[in-house]
């Protein structure tokens, strides 16, 4: 039914006499939602009896916003309530006829309106929307009707007539058919009347005070039921728990005095209430037309002995079937241990009989075990009797058994002529017999089996071969430490080396002289090297002393000095070669250089032959050192004075070619030696341009410029090579370590390593490019070459010349 036909029917309806609730939006509504908090007009005593079906005035439906309580109008008649008379049934139905109308035409009005859906809510544009807030909070979704699952209403509301005038469920259940179906709940009044009603059929007279008689109720108990329910906590014996079942207990904790024959039933009284001895106020309470409370009590008392008796047998026959699983394991476990046993006898049989295999100390000899055949045996004790090995200690066996066999097989053995003898029959022991978990150090009680046999059968032959042994003759001795040693514990190779080899080696070295042995010393000594290694410094010191001996009259014309030191320049430390030199070679020979004379026309070159033959047994700096002292001087005077006579360019430049020849790439690229031959050329232009010496060839100058240019031009391309060379070095380990990466990082390196403070002066350029202070000298760096300020122009250098001009 839509909201146009409701109010189309209104005036029909007022023409019948029926009385309709307005629906319409009012000005009350609007002011009433538009200004919520307002004052209200307070609500009459009928209002409140009847809600919307009170009655009201005309001036009502306005609703006036504002406006006190209006006065009681006591012209009007009086109104009765009525008495609760009860009106015929003709009367009741004329009575409730418009009532009932009125409902069904307000319920029908209302569900149509809800059905139709159209309208509903279009005044709340005017408003603040506080309805649909509320329904929102709710749960109510725009769009979906009402209700838990959104279905809405779907019929009408069923008005129910009551009977009579009676209150509210005074004539039954009122709900309709539709509500029963739309909420089936069961009514809890509903549910009360009805066990009502069931406890009120369910009542009768006493049967004893009517005079009738009850059936008796049996009541029986089997005996695992007995078990279970009857059992006695904390009996410790048979005995007692008899006894203390015949104890009668009076139990007054509740509200009647109640006696019980034994424990067991008061801790039973809250279980089985009613299987319990009867009480004596029951008892006082029956009939006296059969009462025998003696033959009671005894027929009580033959059944609480007799349930005695089950619980003590039962109790009995558990225990008994407990001992019964008790020694069953305890027979099992006594049968394994005895198998166990009886396995061991027969493995300790056999290893008895492998053990009696050994020969014995009254077996002749020859004619007992080998000892390939001790091994097997003691292979196999370790492979099928490894528990009774260890556990009986058998590894000792081989004191008494290997070592016998094993003392008569070396005692014929020579290691300096066959040191290969034996070795495999001694790595078969040490897989047999060595520990891993135990390390010796020292001879004593606790030596491993394997060590004690190295120790007492093989260190004697050892010691005495050692002792008849010649330390010249190395050869023979290194071959057997050498080969034994992969065998040899670390501490007993230690004290072959440190006791028996080195003490030898000390009394030959002591007893060595280089003057008259032929053989050098380093032939014997240096094999030892690997083996002993740091353990040779003591004997280097008297080696020195005596070769400083030696060479006190020594000339650098005997070349046999250096071929008897050369072999210990990588033996000595740096620091201690490098002083022997000092002292005993770098005097003679700058004494062989001062006895040189440079004769351009007539040269001796064996002296400066006899000292560049040291180059590589002298460190550079002390060969530089030793040929600026004696060579440059004089052969910077000698040039000189040949260009102050007239001289042949050609024979200077091949002379000065010459010289330089002599000398290795090495001595060359150092800053010292390349200073004094740029010195020269200095000198020869000098002499070209200022024409001293009177005559001059055609083209002198000329040549010597072109020599000039041409070796610093040699020069910068080997500095520049080299500085490349180490630039890619430096480089290649800077990617893989995080290093420099470029020319200048690198000058930083090596600043850095040599304690030169490397920076750039603050506003300060030459052509563009940064200045640098490298210690006390300027430089700058143009495409990774190193420009050094000199008196008028800047001159390019090598890094490590650089590096020489700082420090």
């Amino acid at each position: 039914m839509s909201m146009s036909h409701l109010y189309g029917r209104r005036g029909e309806a007022e023409e019948e006499g029926v009385e309709i609730e307005s629906f319409e939006v009012t000005d009350w509504d609007l002011a009433n939602e538009f200004n919520p908090d307002r004052r209200r007009h307070k609500q009459t005593k009928e209002q409140a009896t009847y809600g919307i079906w009170a009655d009201r005035d005309s001036d009502e439906d306005e609703r006036p916003s504002f406006g006190g309580q209006r006065s009681k109008d006591y012209s009007a008649p009086v109104n009765f309530v009525s008495a609760g008379l009860r009106k015929t049934a003709s009367e009741e139905k004329q009575h409730t006829a418009p009532k009932k109308l009125q409902m069904v035409n307000f319920s029908q009005r209302f569900a149509g309106g809800i059905q139709s859906g159209k309208g509903i809510g279009t005044w709340e544009k005017h408003t603040k929307g506080i309805g649909q807030k509320l329904l929102q909070k709710m749960g109510y979704q725009p769009g979906r009707g009402l209700g838990k699952n959104a279905q809405g209403i779907i019929n009408p509301i069923e008005a129910k007539l009551r009977k009579g005038k009676g209150a509210v469920g005074a004539y039954g259940n009122e709900r309709t058919q539709q509500s029963l179906q739309d909420f089936p709940v069961v009514d809890s009044e509903e549910e009360e009347e009805k066990e009502f009603q069931k406890e009120l059929g369910q009542w009768r007279k006493d049967p004893v005070g009517s005079g009738g008689k009850k059936k008796p109720k049996y009541s029986y108990r089997t005996v695992d039921e007995l078990k279970a329910k009857g059992k006695l906590v904390g009996r410790s014996t048979a005995a007692s728990a008899g006894e203390l079942a015949q104890v009668k207990v009076i139990d007054m904790t509740g509200r009647e005095q109640k006696v019980y024959y034994s424990y067991s039933q008061m801790s039973n009284k809250h279980s089985v209430p009613d299987e319990g001895p009867p009480s004596m106020s029951t008892r006082d309470q029956k009939g006296s037309g059969f009462a025998l409370p003696e033959l009671e009590h005894n027929l009580q008392l033959l059944i609480d002995l007799t349930e005695q008796d089950i619980l003590q047998s039962a109790r009995r026959l558990q225990h008994e079937k407990d001992v019964v699983v008790s020694l069953s394991h305890e027979s099992r476990a006594l049968q394994t241990r005895l198998d166990a046993e009886q396995d061991s006898i027969q493995r300790m049989e056999a290893v008895l009989a492998l053990v009696e295999r050994f020969p014995s100390g009254e077996t002749a000899p020859g004619e007992g075990t080998t000892l390939q055949e001790c091994a097997r045996i003691f292979e196999t004790l370790q492979t099928d009797y490894y528990e009774e090995y260890k556990t009986m200690g058998l590894s000792d066996l081989a004191v008494a058994v290997v070592h016998p066999l094993l003392k008569e097989k070396l005692c014929s053995w020579d290691p300096l002529k066959d040191s290969s003898y034996c070795l495999e029959d001694i790595g078969q022991w040490r897989a047999i017999l060595e520990t891993r978990g135990l390390h010796s150090s020292a001879p004593d009680s606790n030596m491993d089996p394997y060590h004690r046999l190295l120790w007492e059968v093989w260190i004697p032959v050892i010691r005495s071969s050692v002792s008849c042994w010649q330390p010249r003759m190395v050869g023979p001795m290194v071959d057997c430490v050498d080969m034994w040693a992969p065998l040899l514990p670390l501490w007993i190779l230690d004290n072959i080396l440190e006791q028996l080899i080195l003490p030898r080696l000390q009394r030959e070295v002591d007893n060595w002289n280089p003057l008259t042995d032929t053989v050098p010393i380093h032939s014997w000594i240096h094999p030892w090297l690997p083996l002993l290694q740091s353990r040779l410094e003591p004997l280097y010191p008297p080696i020195r002393s005596k070769l400083s001996n030696a060479l006190q009259r020594w000339h650098p014309s005997d070349t046999s000095a250096r071929l008897i030191l050369q072999p210990w320049k990588d033996v000595f430390t740096a620091g201690a070669w490098e002083a022997f030199m000092v002292k005993n070679i770098i005097p003679k020979l700058a004494l062989c250089l001062e006895e040189l004379v440079i004769n351009p026309h007539q040269q001796q070159m064996e002296p400066f032959h006899w000292v560049m033959d040291w180059e590589g047994m002298l460190s550079p700096s002390s060969l530089v050192s030793l040929l600026d002292k004696n060579f440059f001087t004089k052969w910077l005077q000698v040039l000189c004075s040949w260009l102050s006579n007239s001289p042949n360019y050609e024979e200077i430049t091949k002379w000065y070619l010459g010289w330089k020849s002599m000398f290795s790439d090495v001595l060359l690229a150092q800053p010292l030696i390349k200073e004094k031959f740029n010195e020269a050329l200095d000198i020869m232009n000098r002499a070209v341009s200022s024409g001293m010496g009177g005559y001059m060839q055609p083209g002198a100058r000329e040549n010597i410029a072109y020599l000039t240019q041409t070796e610093r031009r040699k020069d910068f391309q080997y500095e520049a090579m080299q500085e490349r060379r180490d630039a890619e070095s430096v480089a290649h380990r800077g990617i893989s370590t995080g290093g420099p990466t470029n020319f200048k990082d690198l000058i930083q390196t090596k600043a850095e390593e040599n304690n030169i403070v490397f920076m750039p002066i603050v506003a300060k350029r030459h052509e563009g490019k940064q200045l640098y202070t490298f210690g006390r000298i300027v430089i700058y760096i143009d495409r990774g070459v190193v420009f050094v300020q000199g008196e008028k122009t800047w001159v390019p250098t090598s890094l490590q010349s650089l590096i020489d001009m700082a420090k």
